[in-house]
C-alpha cells in the first residue's frame, strides 16, 4: 500500500528541484507526517555490533538529516539506527546551487553539496533535547572547507558530541570538499586516526563513555591502496568501516545530467561499492564490521551487500526512487531469506559471496 501511495506522490516531488524536495520531506518528518513501523522486528534481524544492540540492520545514510532534525522520525519509520550529519564545527552554506541532480533514467543522484550544515552547536542542542528517547543515533563528523587544521575539526566533533552520540562516523571520503579525500592516504590517515583515538582515550580516562568510531571511505580507492589503508584502520582498532561514499565514476550512465560534477549515488554505484566492500571484507578477514552503502534499492540488493560482507546497511538514493516502504521491504525480504535457509541470524550469510564479489572490477 505504501509503495502505491509513494508512486502517486513521487511525480509531485520530482516536479520540485531535488534539494527543495529533500527539504519538503524533512519538514514532513518534523511534523510527524511519515509512515510508522508497527510491531517488533523479526528477531533474526537483531545483532550486537560494536557493543550496540541493533534491532535490524537498516539505516539511512548521512546527508539526509544533516542537522539532527529528524533522527526520531527515521527510527520511527522502522530503521534500526539513524545517522546525522555530516556536521562541521562551524556552520557553512556549502557549494553554490543547483548542486543536486536527479538522473532519473539511471535511478541515481549526483550531489556536490559540500557539507552544508548548521554547525556543531545547533545539532548538539537538538541531540541533547532527545537524549532520553532511546534508539541508536550516530553522528557523522567532518571538517570545514576553510579549516586550517582539519584534524582538529574531527577531534572537536568527537569531544562535543560524545555525550549524545551512539557512535561516530569519520567522513574523510566526500568528493565535494577539496582535498578531503587526501586524508585517506596512509600517512595522513595514520596521523588523523592517532589524534582521534588519543582524544577518545582522554575522554574515557576522564570517565566519559567510550563511543565506537566508524571510518567512511571512498569507493574510488585504487585497488593497490586498499591494503595499506585497511592496515592503518586495523592498527588503530577502528570499530567499523563504512563502504562507501559517493563515486566520481560515470560508467554507463544514460541521463544527460551525468555530466554534472559531484558524487554519484544510487543504482549505478552498486557494483563498484559492493566490489569494494567485498575486498575490504576479505582484507580484514571479516573481523571488523562493515556498513554497506551504495545502490541499495530492493531486498535483493540488500541481501547482496550482506553476502558481500556487510554487517549493517545504509540507504539514501533508493528511498528517493522507491519511497519509505523500502525500509520494511528490505527487512521482510532479509527475514524471509534467513527463515527459508534455516539461518538463525544475519551472521550466517554474511560474506558468503565475498570471494565472488571481490573478483569483480571496481
Amino acid at each position: 500500500m505504501l509503495t502505491g501511495i509513494y508512486r502517486l506522490t513521487r511525480p509531485a516531488l520530482f516536479a520540485l528541484a531535488p534539494e527543495e524536495a529533500h527539504e519538503l520531506t524533512v519538514r514532513a518528518l518534523e511534523c510527524g507526517l511519515y509512515p510508522r513501523a508497527f510491531g517488533a522486528d523479526d528477531r533474526v534481524l537483531s545483532q550486537t555490533v560494536f557493543g550496540l544492540e541493533f534491532k535490524n540492520p537498516v539505516g539511512i545514510a548521512a546527508g539526509y538529516d544533516k542537522d539532527a532534525r529528524v533522527p526520531d522520525a527515521v527510527l520511527g519509520m522502522g530503521c534500526g539506527f539513524a545517522e546525522i550529519g555530516t556536521v562541521t564545527p562551524h556552520p557553512q552554506s556549502g557549494n553554490p546551487k543547483p548542486r543536486v541532480f536527479r538522473l532519473v533514467q539511471d535511478n541515481a543522484l549526483i550531489n556536490r553539496l559540500g557539507f552544508n550544515n548548521g554547525g556543531h552547536a545547533a545539532a548538539l542542542a537538538r541531540l541533547e533535547a532527545r537524549m532520553n528517547r532511546g534508539g541508536i543515533v550516530g553522528v557523522n563528523i567532518g571538517a570545514n572547507k576553510d579549516s586550517v587544521d582539519r584534524g582538529e575539526d574531527y577531534v572537536l566533533g568527537l569531544l562535543r558530541f560524545n555525550s549524545v552520540a551512539s557512535y561516530f562516523t569519520v567522513n574523510i571520503s566526500s568528493p565535494n570538499t577539496p582535498g578531503l579525500r587526501d586524508l585517506q592516504a596512509p600517512a595522513a590517515l595514520e596521523a588523523l586516526l592517532a589524534r582521534i583515538m588519543a582524544a577518545r582515550t582522554r575522554l574515557t580516562n576522564d570517565g566519559a563513555q567510550r563511543r565506537p568510531i566508524v571510518v567512511k571511505i571512498s569507493p574510488d580507492i585504487a585497488a593497490d591502496d586498499i591494503a595499506p589503508i585497511v592496515e592503518k584502520l586495523v592498527a588503530y582498532d577502528v570499530d567499523a568501516i563504512a563502504v562507501s561514499n559517493t563515486t566520481l565514476s560515470r560508467d554507463g550512465l544514460k541521463s544527460p545530467e551525468a555530466r554534472e560534477a559531484g558524487g554519484l549515488s544510487g543504482r549505478p554505484a552498486f557494483q563498484r561499492s559492493t566490489a569494494m566492500l567485498a575486498r575490504i571484507f576479505k582484507q580484514t578477514e571479516g573481523r571488523i564490521p562493515l556498513i554497506g552503502i551504495g545502490g541499495i534499492d530492493s531486498g535483493e540488493r540488500a541481501l547482496e551487500k550482506i553476502e558481500a560482507g556487510a554487517t549493517l546497511l545504509q540507504l539514501y538514493t533508493g528511498l528517493v526512487y522507491e519511497g519509505p516502504s523500502l525500509i520494511g521491504e528490505i527487512k521482510s525480504f532479509l527475514a524471509k531469506t534467513l527463515h527459508a535457509g534455516s539461518h538463525a541470524n544475519l551472521a550466517a550469510i554474511r560474506g558468503r559471496r565475498a570471494d565472488d564479489w571481490a573478483k569483480r572490477p571496481l
